[in-house]
């Protein structure tokens, strides 16, 4: 087995080492930052002017794109099996979150807190609805999204980096939009309000998804030379 060989077999088999070990970490860790980030400021809802068009996003839609990004990247390089152990991470680090911010509630605060008890439940006392909502989406999403990008690298034999990045993304984004919203806020809004935030939701995060089409190609092959894997020779493992 020739030497760039053997680094392959190693990621997709072995335990990782060396440049594909540190690789695998960062993205990792972006991924579950990018997801906390997502998570705790998602009550929040503002207005995003793209001259076209104005958006009414959850200021938690900014940086949840990056998680897509990344897994793809990871599919890539790593393949599905790895990446899957990413997405599962992160899920359960939401549930954590979950914990904690729940155990922060059943203490009050003393006088000198910066942040008091009606402050601190105005901010979280909907936290529990917001992750549930968001591990719901997420983990649905994100394990489509996997599977999505495989099917189409796998399809075009790892031709056409744009195809398996967009086709992937865009639909599993639509599946979160639509769960999201439907965990949120049925039975609380209007049908018609929900229908719009949805379409919101998932035309943004498409736009986005397009855009950083260049950085998934820029990535790949930083990661590729970085690690000194050859995705194509693994088209097809898990």
């Amino acid at each position: 087995m020739t030497e760039p060989r053997r680094r392959i077999a190693h990621v997709i088999d072995g335990p990782l080492a060396g440049n594909a070990e540190r690789a695998y970490v960062l993205l990792a860790a972006i991924f579950i930052g990018a997801l906390v980030v997502t998570n705790l400021i998602a009550n929040k809802f503002l207005t995003v002017d793209l001259g076209f068009k104005v958006f009414v996003l959850s200021a938690g839609a900014l940086p949840y794109p990056i998680t897509f990004l990344v897994t793809d990247l990871l599919s890539e390089i790593y393949g599905k099996k790895r990446t899957n152990r990413v997405v599962w991470a992160g899920f359960f680090v939401s549930g954590f979150i979950l914990f904690v911010l729940w155990l922060g509630a059943q203490f009050p605060a003393i006088a000198e807190s910066p942040v008091d008890d009606a402050t601190y439940n105005q901010v979280f006392q909907n936290a529990w609805r917001v992750i549930g909502a968001s591990m719901t989406a997420y983990l649905f999403a994100q394990l489509i999204d996997v599977r999505l990008f495989h099917f189409w690298r796998d399809l075009t034999k790892g031709k056409h980096l744009w195809l398996r990045n967009n086709a992937s993304t865009i639909l599993s984004q639509l599946v979160d939009s639509v769960l999201v919203v439907l965990v949120l806020f049925a039975g609380v809004q209007t049908t018609d309000w929900m229908l719009g935030t949805i379409l919101d939701l998932w035309l943004f995060k498409t736009i986005v998804a397009l855009l950083d089409t260049p950085l998934f190609y820029a990535g790949t092959r930083v990661l590729t030379r970085w690690t000194g894997v050859d995705a194509h020779e693994h088209l097809g493992h898990p």
